[in-house]
């Protein structure tokens, strides 16, 4: 079973910065596309960025500029770096995981909560 663990999540004032970390467990790290969501109350589910297995990226214009999405595949860790944090950055923010050769495998941690606030 793959499982995903996020942390590093908590309460920060606005412009100032957070490191996200995921840990995943169960499987070969290697072979996944990593991304990091976010959901805010009553709002969907959005894309952060994500980085593939070939570690490319990719980000939503939102936070571009501010965050940024690296794994390290010995510590099968992908990390989400978040500077210049905005009100409007605070949402749950969630790890995902996707095999390439099968898009309907799909695997989701339990959530981290960032909340940004002066």
């Amino acid at each position: 079973q793959v499982q995903l663990v996020e942390s590093g999540g908590g309460l920060v004032q606005p412009g100032g910065s957070l490191r996200l970390s995921c840990i995943v467990s169960g499987s070969d790290f290697s072979i996944y596309n990593m991304g990091w969501y976010r959901q805010a109350p009553g709002e969907q589910r959005e894309l952060v960025a994500t980085i593939g297995v070939g570690f490319e990226t990719n980000y939503a214009d939102s936070i571009k500029g501010r965050f940024t999405i690296s794994r390290a595949g010995a510590k099968n860790t992908v990390y989400l770096q978040m500077n210049n944090l905005k009100p409007e950055d605070t949402a749950v923010y969630y790890c995902n995981a996707g095999r390439p050769s099968d898009s309907s495998r799909v695997y989701w941690g339990q959530g981290t909560q960032v909340t940004v606030s002066s």
